[in-house]
């Protein structure tokens, strides 16, 4: 399986508020390093650098003026004169109208973020457009006849909404690569997220389309992260009505629940009949990681790679979530392997 892979995600290293505090994000560079190093260890199949692409190539999943302040954002916080990472301080909740697009920087941020985890520095801009770009590559080799390829983004993609960072999200590389298989004239696309948390940001970019089927299975979200999106009521509006299947799980879920919901999840996707399949590829299911609370094991996710090569569908794994960093690689790799019949 081909990966697509760039150093250039080493460029954003954040922060975060968690617990009162601000401390170093869970979402660090050791996490790609890792599943890198684990893709070589395995044979996976050749590595490659993601080709370049326009900004424009992430307009659609996204809008322009969210693109335009991405682009923007450090330059505009530093020339304030403040050297620490940006973040922002007030976000337009219930009651206040959201209309106006601020002109100052922190109003900007405010306007365009949905939590206080995803901070702004001088590489992060680089860093998310070449986790982007490595979504398309893999796309464009899926387009082209490939049966499957890895896209080992960081930073991850799926919290980030049409016009809103968040949850260590800056641009949806799954929603890119799916509006790219549009373009290129996929007539159905399918997205399958597999991470803990709910895929608010790609759930928010198709809810109202019929050609793009969105399955999470995740935490419930009553008690989990992201706690406002992915109810399993949300069934999509207008056009998407029926085009959005949430499978919220309780705490403590181990193989045996997850399974029968990616059952589900394939029962939905088959009946959708794409022409591709995206895999929002998250292993913070894992019984260890930090900040999430299932309980699947390293082999587990061998099996899960086993159910989705049973899908029969060229598939696109995109890298998300997993901060358990030691395991991380191997649970990741393992989904690959799977796949590929090598369990």
């Amino acid at each position: 399986m081909l990966t697509i892979y760039s150093n250039d995600h080493s460029l954003h290293h954040g922060v975060e508020l968690k617990d009162g505090a601000i401390s170093e994000s869970f979402e660090k560079p050791l996490r790609a390093e890792t599943v890198l190093a684990r893709v070589k260890a395995t044979a996976l199949g050749d590595v490659i650098s993601p080709k370049p692409y326009a900004p424009s190539s992430y307009v659609g999943a996204h809008s322009q003026r969210y693109i335009d302040f991405l682009a923007s954002a450090w330059k505009e916080w530093s020339a304030t004169g403040r050297k620490s990472q940006a973040l922002p301080l007030v976000w337009p909740v219930r009651g206040l109208p959201a209309t106006e697009l601020p002109q100052f920087i922190d109003g900007k941020l405010g306007f365009f973020s949905m939590d206080a985890g995803s901070p702004i520095n001088s590489g992060t801009w680089d860093a998310a457009c070449s986790s982007a770009n490595a979504a398309l590559t893999g796309m464009d080799a899926i387009c082209d006849g490939a049966r499957a390829a890895f896209a080992l983004c960081r930073p991850p993609g799926h919290h980030a909404g049409r016009e809103y960072m968040g949850g260590y999200c800056y641009l949806n590389n799954a929603a890119i690569a799916a509006q790219h298989a549009v373009k290129r004239g996929a007539s159905r696309v399918a997205i399958l997220d597999i991470d803990f948390h709910h895929g608010n940001g790609t759930q928010d970019i198709f809810y109202d389309r019929s050609d793009v089927l969105f399955v999470s299975i995740h935490g419930d979200p009553a008690v989990s992260y992201p706690y406002f999106s992915g109810h399993a009521g949300e069934r999509g509006i207008g056009a998407g009505a029926g085009f959005n299947l949430n499978l919220p799980l309780p705490k403590a879920t181990a193989m045996n629940a997850f399974e029968a919901a990616l059952h589900r999840a394939g029962a939905a996707i088959g009946g959708h009949a794409p022409d591709v399949l995206i895999i929002s590829l998250g292993v913070d299911t894992f019984e260890h990681d930090p900040i999430s609370h299932f309980l699947l094991r390293t082999p587990d996710y061998l099996r899960i790679g086993e159910i989705i090569a049973g899908f029969n569908i060229p598939t696109l794994f995109v890298m998300e979530g997993g901060y358990m960093v030691d395991e991380i690689g191997i649970n990741a790799v393992n989904v690959l392997l799977g796949f590929e019949g090598r369990a």
